[in-house]
């Protein structure tokens, strides 16, 4: 015997009393209605892309991660040197990367809304691979430095494209944990790098290479390899995928139109792409973004080289870097998975960031070769306050973004602000402050204090807002009650409710 569908009152109360404020919808009923399923049905829905959508989505970004970090590893073996990079050069080189990064991937953005991340992001998969192939041979700064300027390029859709991918499968109280789970790999990819990078360079040597050739060749194909399979098992959508039956096809419908989305599979529309911006909100996330993207970036790209200055051999600095990841990932992964549980953002958020915030200063204010084990410990709380920030923006504000249209421009230009953050990062990690980098400690310290305050600030902005068009409309409604599909005018509709 089958379970009864499942219906809230209070979203089914919402939804009669927008639709009845519109007489010409009352008097054609909408057939979505018509769709009713049970909790096991959506269930198993959840569970199958849980387990056929995001495993790939999961080695693509790890994939990702590995190509576009691993010079910090190789820079641990002294490859930096045995290629001729002098002075700033190796600081340029992880610089570079950032400005085709920020500046392409809302144009490829545009690409994933109009063709589908399950054919765009495999692609510039493909590219960002042989780029590290091609770095593998590279011996002098022009060549590196043309090959850092591509993988920027080739590598900037990958994480506002999976996560507008994710939001057409995933409802808005899903959203965050899946994301958590995708950014993971980018998170654990450290500790893989790590240690791929302790195997090459303890067992792998000729005559002929560097041992770091040998780590960028083991990723780039790795790479490539997997980049074929993705092309041909990610779906374009979840009405054209073979593994859904029609049923399971009219659920995801539904769910998406319930609780994500105004309509689905939106035609491209640029104008209305970019009209999200006329709201002052997003001026605010895009400041918020900036500030969690420079402790972010430090933690990315400079781990390793933190790790140096508690004065250990290149070997054991590299596996010294596995274990923050691993405890940085399990934050991520907590922290968003609370964070959907409890339909929260903002204070997740600011959780992660004072923890990040703290070991940032407890680093910069201690003598790491003397306090190895306060300045280890410290390694942990940077993991642990930098990724989750990336995660539950990328989730609030695609929760507040109910048009794909604009979800999809707005997760472009909020993650390459954030990125945009590794140009003041890379530039305040200078050769002359090795090994201790207090200016560059100090400066990530401070961006992420001001994404705090502005974290906190539009949180509790948030939550007065809905008080205040609650009290005045004589209701208590919350996000969840109100069906994204009626709300096609965004946070200007009066019966829109804030996802804080």
């Amino acid at each position: 015997m089958s379970s009864a569908p499942v219906e809230d009152p209070t979203r089914a109360s919402v939804a009669s009393d927008i639709k009845a404020s519109d007489t010409k919808e009352a008097a054609t009923p909408d057939p979505i209605d018509t769709i009713e399923f049970t909790e096991k049905e959506e269930r198993r829905l959840r569970l199958k892309f849980d387990l056929c959508l995001l495993p790939p989505l999961v080695i693509m970004y790890l994939c990702n991660a590995l190509d576009k970090g691993n010079v910090g590893n190789a820079k641990t073996s002294g490859w930096d040197k045995a290629i001729g990079l002098t002075g700033n050069q190796y600081y340029i080189l992880v610089m570079v990367f950032y400005v085709p990064f920020c500046l392409s991937g809302t144009p490829i953005s545009l690409l994933v809304k109009r063709y589908s991340a399950a054919r765009v992001l495999p692609c510039m998969m493909i590219g960002f691979g042989s780029m590290s192939l091609f770095t593998g041979i590279a011996n002098s700064f022009s060549s590196l430095f043309a090959i850092r300027w591509f993988l920027g390029i080739f590598e900037s859709a990958m994480l506002p494209g999976t996560v507008f991918y994710l939001s057409t499968f995933y409802k808005r109280t899903e959203l965050a944990s899946r994301v958590g789970l995708f950014y993971a790999a980018a998170s654990i990819s450290g500790a893989f790098s790590g240690l791929i990078a302790y195997g090459v360079f303890k067992n792998l040597s000729h005559e002929k290479h560097l041992p770091a050739a040998y780590l960028f060749w083991i990723e780039g194909a790795a790479t490539v390899a997997f980049a074929f399979f993705a092309l041909l098992w990610l779906p374009l959508s979840s009405q054209t995928w073979w593994l859904l039956s029609e049923r399971e096809k009219d659920i995801a419908s539904k769910r998406i139109l319930t609780d994500s989305s105004t309509t689905m599979n939106e035609k491209l529309d640029i104008r209305k792409a970019f009209s999200a911006f006329k709201n002052p909100m997003y001026w605010v996330w895009a400041v918020g973004n900036i500030g969690f993207g420079v402790p972010l970036a430090s933690v990315n790209n400079f781990l390793p080289q933190i790790v140096t200055s508690l004065g250990y051999t290149t070997v054991k600095t590299n596996l010294l870097t596995v274990a923050p990841n691993i405890v940085g990932t399990v934050a991520l992964l907590l922290l968003t998975f609370s964070s959907d549980y409890f339909r929260e953002r903002s204070i997740h958020i600011c959780i992660a960031l004072a923890t990040g915030i703290t070991g940032f200063i407890v680093l910069g204010a201690i003598d790491p070769v003397a306090h190895r084990h306060v300045a280890y410990f410290a390694c942990f709380l940077l993991t642990m306050g930098a990724f989750a920030p990336s995660v539950l923006f990328a989730a609030w504000y695609s929760n507040n973004t109910p048009s794909e249209n604009q979800r999809a421009v707005v997760a472009a230009v909020m993650v390459a602000l954030a990125n945009s953050a590794g140009l003041i990062s890379t530039n305040v990690f200078r050769a002359k402050d090795e090994p201790k980098y207090v200016p560059a400690l100090a400066t990530s310290a401070a961006f992420g204090g001001l994404c705090l305050i502005v974290v906190a600030s539009l949180g509790i902005w948030m939550r007065r807002e809905n008080a205040r068009r609650n009290r005045e409309q004589g209701v208590n409604w919350k996000a969840q009650d109100v069906e994204t599909r009626f709300l096609a005018e965004g946070p200007v509709n009066p019966s829109f409710r804030y996802m804080y």
